[in-house]
């Protein structure tokens, strides 16, 4: 079964379709079976994969309810990842949308079935804290939340939180935070490494800090253009390697909760023997 994972922060800026792009095709290079739903008016993300920007096969008109998600996917040059597009047309869908009851639903009543297709879906969210990011934390298992090594890293991050808070308590729909990525990370500077301990200090021992740091890579900046992931464009630039690792990284932490889930299950059997 997918696990569905917003890539989530209402800052500009911080990697958030970088890191949707790279970190799905890091993972599908890897055997996993992935799918982005680019949802961001924007389209980076789809700019970034190569395809065409079009209304018809978009995430507008899957919300829209013109569209079923499959209908809406389409492949990329990469073995076992799709997309489901972006358009310019989505801008305006929040308006539309809000005149339904059940709008916060929307998405994650679209994907039903498609978590038995793909090993992971990644939800390229965009900067906002609007309706569409709503329906990406309702139909999202957990949340990757990308902070950039910058000044303002830790700015309007309670406003997240709370956000965060509200669809889960209002709408009885966690998406617990699978990690803080920090990116444009410069070890380096004191810069970045003062942004690093604000953010261990920020979020405590209660989340969890990827290993990984994504570093100011000029290749991630051009990949883009050429309508490719810059783990296709230049897969041994820094931008690259520290995607692949990012990879691995979340397939051993779900490797971990697996076994750690086997181990409580057998547990359970033995103590119900033992009574």
């Amino acid at each position: 079964m997918a696990e569905i994972i917003a890539i989530l922060n209402q800052k500009g800026g911080c990697g958030k379709t970088t890191t949707a792009v790279n970190l799905s095709a890091a993972m599908a290079l890897l055997g996993e079976k992935v799918l982005v739903i680019d949802m961001d008016p924007q389209a980076n993300a789809t700019t970034a994969f190569g395809v065409e920007k079009s209304e018809e096969n978009s995430t507008y008109r899957v919300l829209t309810g013109e569209e079923t998600l499959t209908d809406s996917i389409v492949s990329t040059n990469i073995k076992g990842l799709d997309l489901v597009p972006s358009h310019i047309s989505l801008s305006g869908a929040e308006i539309e949308l809000s005149k339904d009851i059940g709008f916060p639903f929307i998405l994650k009543e679209s994907m039903d079935g498609m978590t038995e297709t793909y090993d992971y879906v990644l939800v390229d969210v965009p900067p906002s804290l609007g309706i569409l990011t709503i329906n990406a934390l309702v139909a999202a298992d957990s949340v990757i939340i990308p902070i950039q090594a910058e000044f303002y890293a830790l700015e309007g991050m309670a406003d997240l939180l709370d956000a965060m808070n509200l669809v889960e308590n209002r709408l009885n729909s966690p998406s617990p935070i699978k990690g803080i990525l920090i990116t444009l990370y410069d070890s380096r500077t004191r810069l970045g490494r003062d942004v690093l301990q604000n953010v261990v200090q920020y979020f405590g021992e209660t989340e969890y800090i990827f290993k990984t740091t994504i570093p100011r890579n000029v290749k991630l900046a051009e990949a883009p253009s050429h309508g490719k992931p810059c783990v296709i464009y230049d897969e041994e630039c820094i931008g690259s390697e520290a995607y692949k690792d990012l990879a691995l990284e979340i397939l051993d932490l779900k490797e971990a909760v697996a076994e750690e889930n086997a181990t409580d299950d057998t547990k359970y059997s033995v103590m119900e023997d033992n009574q």
